[in-house]
């Protein structure tokens, strides 16, 4: 029992106000951790929680209800949420919580449908994204130590979370809400730095915005390292592992760690990442049922990473960098119980069956796939090479240096920027270009008076040659193909970042010029050729970087499709202004972009750019299927 205070002006008497004591049975929602029992306690009772990895980041927000309501009725009663700094602040100070970014709106979507929300506000949070979520601009102060008590980071941290923290407060479900838990860092064990003071400060700051009676935890892979450096009293350590991990080991480790309390699996992976190149990564159904069932049996709180994956549209794919860099692909299937595109799959069914042995799960049918649509071939046209088109591209035209600059440099993060000279003498025999110091961040595309040459590429390719005489024109188109999000090396500047030598030159008086590739297409270039889009030139060679365009024309229908660009090479697509990522069949695995139903227009016509860096086929047309090609190796279609 508790007094509830009822102001009840209009019955004031001679002026007097009057309150009215009523007594209701107060009850204020709970979550803690009970040490005794060691078991997580939810408004006091014993609780177990079975959550899946869902990325609103990688999801369309019109498809955020139906992703979760498969979630519910598969009999999870919680999620996990990574929230990308960069997403939310790419530029300094700007804050953008709309649209596929409204994390509130998300937040309350899962509170709608009944689950209850683990919170993973990093600042880091790896996940295979750009730069695991750290904004490319904190590179602007060159010797920066990122994900440490370093002066700088940590005053970008500490702005950044108080914009972040106190929109999220309302939402614990101590306040009301539904986010049970908080992870303070990511996997920071894995990291060179091991910084207590960086972790004891964010500590601080998370407790000093959500309250001391927050549920703050870290999560670290399966190693003793890992576990010390990434571990902090106040903070509840949790391990993450796979299917081929010993589970008794796994959780006789957290013990060590955390000798009372609840076992807790914060990454219990149902798939793998793909790095272009690779073989799509697969986990058996069976085993990832196997294994799930293992841990509920031991009373253990599990979370599925990934339950869905989704995509890295645009330029958010992450990369590593072990013994060289790889980038990972666009699609994030993961090979998750719910695919990229949100279709349940025999997994799902497999996970399904198992929790019904530990909780009720909500009774009647998982909603079905989304509908798919082959809307067949679209021809395209060729708009120009892109120094044809470089007024449009870069309105604001050239930044003149003797020395290259990197993209953190002019302030440009993420697509391409080109880099202009003039051949120092003539070349009539083909003359080594050469990046001496690996500086190539990451692909670079290389023409000669427009004449496509070659590439250079980050690790793998430093040395191409080239032909042409004094005075001809050099342009080196350069690709971010997407910062490293894991280990030492995420301090990963893009573009030229030292000179280059052709011959025995060493290349300077630089024209660089960054490209708003997605600004124009966004206001509807090339469809809507303004006076200053200079017209095509019939003649120019297929070879190199440049830009193509097509339209599928409408046909009622605005369903789920996936894009296929047969015998194209490399580059990027924009549909209707929005930039699906990069496709790269000649690499593969991924064969097909996902084009999400809702980007089409079931009555206007749909506006397809490609920008394909490489050499385009003879034949000018791509395909819409109705099913994805994620498992194709190089040299197969």
């Amino acid at each position: 029992q508790c007094p509830f205070h009822v102001y009840l002006p209009s019955f004031c008497t001679l002026g007097i106000p009057l309150t009215l004591f009523i007594p209701l049975t107060c009850f204020t929602q709970s979550f803690s951790i009970d040490y005794k029992s060691n078991c997580f306690l939810k408004d006091g009772k014993p609780f177990q929680y079975i959550s899946g990895s869902i990325h609103y980041s990688r999801i369309p927000h019109y498809y955020w209800k139906d992703r979760l309501m498969k979630m519910y009725m598969t009999g999870l009663n919680a999620v996990q949420v990574y929230v990308p700094w960069n997403y939310h602040e790419t530029v300094q100070g700007v804050y953008n919580f709309t649209g596929d970014r409204d994390l509130e709106r998300f937040l309350d979507l899962a509170n709608q449908t009944g689950l209850l929300v683990i919170l993973r506000p990093g600042p880091y949070i790896c996940a295979e994204w750009e730069m695991g979520g750290l904004p490319a601009w904190l590179l602007q102060k060159p010797n920066i130590v990122l994900r440490s008590a370093d002066t700088d980071y940590m005053q970008a941290v500490s702005n950044w979370l108080a914009v972040l923290l106190p929109k999220m407060k309302p939402w614990l479900y101590i306040n009301g809400g539904n986010i049970i838990t908080v992870q303070v860092e990511n996997e920071y064990g894995s990291y060179f730095a091991c910084d207590y003071n960086y972790m004891r400060h964010l500590r601080t700051l998370f407790s000093f915005f959500l309250g001391e009676e927050t549920v703050l935890f870290t999560t670290d892979g399966n190693t003793d390292k890992e576990m010390t450096c990434g571990s902090l009293e106040g903070l509840y350590a949790t391990v993450d592992f796979g299917t081929d991990t010993n589970i008794t080991e796994a959780f006789k480790r957290q013990r060590r760690y955390e000798p009372r309390g609840p076992l807790v699996n914060s990454e219990f992976y149902t798939g793998w990442l793909d790095h272009w190149g690779d073989q799509h990564a697969v986990v058996d159904a069976q085993k990832v049922g196997r294994v799930l069932e293992e841990m509920l049996v031991m009373g253990a709180n599990v979370n599925m990473y990934m339950f869905e994956g989704g995509t890295n549209f645009g330029y958010w794919n992450g990369a590593d960098h072990d013994t060289r860099f790889r980038s990972v692909v666009t699609s994030y299937d993961y090979d998750a119980p719910l695919t990229e595109a949100g279709d349940p799959t025999e997994k799902l069914l497999a996970i399904r069956d198992v929790i019904t042995q530990f909780r009720e799960v909500p009774s009647g049918p998982i909603p079905p796939a989304t509908p798919k649509f082959a809307y067949g071939f679209v021809t395209l046209q060729k708009v120009g090479n892109l120094s044809s088109v470089l007024s449009v591209i870069s309105p604001l035209g050239p930044v003149k240096s003797q020395h290259p600059l990197t993209f953190e440099e002019l302030k440009q993060y993420y697509g391409y920027v080109l880099y202009r000279t003039t051949l120092p003498r003539d070349l009539s025999e083909p003359t080594p270009l050469i990046s001496p110091l690996n500086g190539v961040h990451d692909r670079a595309y290389v023409s000669v008076n427009g004449v496509y040459q070659g590439l250079l590429e980050r690790d793998t390719t430093l040395v191409m040659n080239v032909t042409g005489q004094r005075g001809d024109t050099l342009d080196i188109l350069v690709e971010n193909m997407g910062r490293v999000n894991f280990g030492s090396k995420i301090n990963d500047y893009k573009g030229l970042l030292s000179s280059l030598i052709l011959g025995r030159d060493i290349l300077a008086d630089w024209q660089i010029y960054p490209l708003d590739i997605d600004g124009a297409i966004s206001a509807g270039w090339p469809h809507s050729r303004g006076p200053k889009s200079p017209p095509t030139r019939l003649r120019e060679s297929s070879a190199g970087p440049g830009f193509y365009t097509g339209t599928l024309q409408p046909n009622g229908l605005s369903w789920d499709t996936f894009l296929k660009l047969t015998d194209w090479k490399k580059g990027q697509v924009w549909i209707n202004g929005v930039n699906l990522g990069r496709y790269w069949p000649a690499r593969g695995p991924q064969k097909t972009l996902y084009v999400p139903g809702p980007l089409l227009n079931s009555n206007l016509p749909n506006t397809i750019t490609v920008l394909e860096l490489e050499s385009a086929p003879a034949q000018l047309r791509v395909l819409f299927m109705e099913r994805p090609l994620l498992n194709i190796t190089a040299g197969k279609s």
